[in-house]
């Protein structure tokens, strides 16, 4: 029940819409019910003689109609019509309301997920993440329409039973009662489904997330012949997602088949009470019977939806979780002022690490606008824990980031953020055309700003030349593409905004050498519009760069600077420890 309340508060105005309009259907059905009392004593022939039939005429005269067999069918066929009409507006609202719960859910944990903390963000599985998006949020979203079955059955038995409780008490509250014991015998089933469902969301999330991990590295491990094992663990977390989906199924399935016995039986002794025990009328024994029988088949059906809803709520608490999780790990962003490059970036005594491991101990560090510079060291010395900490992914703890003698905690974050442009290590192209690979959904860059782009990253001559243009599709992470021309999209793709910032890891790492050539003559073009850092262990970046930091023991040592002097490779391979220079 605590997920049938929750949907309620958490949508109120859709939830108290739903509400009202069974409330009304249910009042209609009431009304046409109530008719049928007197309609079989006038069918019969038989005097209405009881208290329900005396107040049903009454009630009819007072309205200035005739108590006659027309009347009352024309009340009877009313009333279904005005509670069907009622239920196709419910329903609609309904249909609207799992489309909206399905899409909140989504944005909720989306825009939790984005405004997370960087450190967070890459704890989280791809496949989970998506797996809530997609799976999570529908079954959360049907659970909405089961719980609002849930509450139209219990009002329509609710009226059912006021009718019958009119009729004859005694044998509606004993009814009730065998209703009720129904239900907690057999409640054993919905508890199962609930524990299958809970089970079905955590193996799916944990199956998606090593699937999403396999997909990834799947050439790799073809290459080697080791994809079965990968297979042989994708079919064991498969075949435990089929037992939970049997179980739940199973549960299911027992519930439907002990309902229907138990109420024929139940049926039959209500028949045989109010036909031998109570002596009822034959006119009010018919009545009885019909509103008993519905009235316990409702309660099976409301267990039933119930059952349906314990199956999918565990989705519903995932995503909900999942959600306020990411909220409790949000960026964190006091500060308000515009920033400007126009000087230089400065790192002061900056300390950082990962738990207990130190990265930065005393970093320092000055780089000046319109220069090229390139950051070097060992794995693990902290060159893109750098690039991490001028965005503002990570925050260093001590000392201070310097934007133009500005500490970066009292700069606008995001605005500081429109003025970089980023290429990761990983140049991973999205599965569309190379113009959105662009201009990712941002409406504030044009076409014709993704063709300035292309042309600064030397990547214009090659998109151009393609049959389709910037309308080619490049493939499943760009595999279309060669790595050059995947990392000139990237680096294009940074470009598009005109940020005044452009930081890149390891942009030639995979690239061969013609392609680590273009690339390094279009950055060093490149450095005379904007500031450039690199993270790079190859020569020729180092040697296209102007500037040269070795960053180790958490340190960063200035190389060299061609403003006056040269960089000879040379100098750079015997820096430092040469048993940790990577190149």
């Amino acid at each position: 029940m605590r997920t049938l309340f929750t949907y309620i508060m958490v949508f109120p105005k859709r939830s108290a819409f739903v509400l009202v309009a069974l409330l009304l259907a249910g009042i209609a059905e009431a009304l046409s019910l109530t008719a049928l009392l007197p309609l079989l004593s006038i069918a019969m022939g038989e005097a209405v003689d009881s208290k329900m039939d005396k107040l049903i005429v009454d009630l009819l005269r007072g309205a200035g109609l005739d108590p006659t067999l027309e009347t009352i069918l024309l009340i009877i066929v009313g009333g279904m019509f005005l509670k069907g009409a009622i239920l196709l507006l419910t329903n609609q609202q309904v249909g609207h309301t799992v489309a909206h719960v399905a899409t909140a859910l989504r944005l909720d944990l989306i825009n939790a997920l984005l405004a997370s903390r960087w450190q967070y963000y890459l704890r989280q599985p791809a496949g989970a993440l998506a797996n809530s998006i997609a799976t999570e949020a529908y079954r959360a979203s049907m659970g909405f329409e089961h719980s609002v079955n849930v509450l139209a059955l219990a009002i329509e038995a609710l009226v059912y039973s006021i009718v019958a409780l009119l009729i004859s008490w005694e044998a509606t509250l004993a009814s009730l009662v065998i209703g009720a014991v129904l239900l907690v015998a057999l409640h054993r089933l919905v508890r199962s489904t609930k524990r299958a469902g809970t089970k079905q969301t955590h193996l799916l999330r944990h199956l998606l997330s090593y699937l999403a991990d396999v997909l990834g590295s799947v050439k790799s491990l073809k290459a080697m012949a080791r994809d079965n094992v990968a297979d042989a663990i994708l079919h064991e977390q498969t075949q435990l997602l089929e037992k939970a989906t049997r179980k739940e199924v199973t549960s299911r399935a027992a519930l439907l088949a002990l309902q229907e016995p138990i109420l024929a039986a139940l049926t039959a002794s209500g028949l045989y009470f109010v036909l031998v025990v109570w002596q009822l009328p034959l006119p009010e024994v018919m009545v009885m019977v019909f509103l008993l029988t519905r009235v316990l088949g409702l309660l099976n059906k409301t267990q039933r939806r119930y059952q349906q809803l314990a199956a999918q709520e565990s989705a519903y608490w995932s995503l909900r979780n999942a959600a306020e999780e990411a909220s409790k790990e949000a960026e964190k962003s006091t500060g308000t002022l515009i920033p400007t490059l126009e000087q230089g970036i400065s790192l002061r005594h900056i300390a950082f690490s990962y738990g207990r491991k130190p990265i930065f101990s005393d970093l320092n560090l000055d780089i000046p606008v319109q220069s090229f510079t390139a950051l070097i060291g060992s794995s693990g010395a902290g060159k893109s824990t750098l690039l991490d900490l001028l965005c503002g992914l990570a925050e260093p703890e001590a000392g201070e980031i310097l934007i133009d003698g500005v500490a970066l905690h009292h700069i606008d974050l995001r605005r500081w953020r429109r003025m970089i442009g980023y290429v990761s290590q990983d140049t991973a192209l999205l599965h569309d055309t190379i113009l959105n690979n662009i201009l990712v959904g941002d409406t504030a860059i044009s076409t014709e700003d993704a063709e300035r782009a292309l042309k600064q990253a030397g990547a214009w001559d090659f998109v151009h030349a393609l049959p389709e243009g910037m309308q080619t599709v490049v493939g499943e992470r760009g595999g279309m593409l060669s790595g050059g021309q995947r990392q000139r999209i990237a680096i294009a793709r940074a470009l598009a905004h005109q940020p005044k910032l452009l930081l890149l890891d390891e942009p030639t790492s995979a690239l061969d050498p013609e392609s680590e050539r273009v690339i390094c003559a279009t950055l060093k073009n490149l450095a005379e519009e904007f500031t450039i850092i690199a993270v790079s262990h190859q020569p020729a970046m180092i040697n296209a760069a102007n500037r040269v930091f070795i960053v180790s023991n958490g340190n960063a040592e200035l190389l060299g600077d061609a403003a006056t002097q040269a960089i000879p490779t040379e100098s750079v391979l015997s820096a430092g420890d040469p048993n940790k220079m990577q190149f």
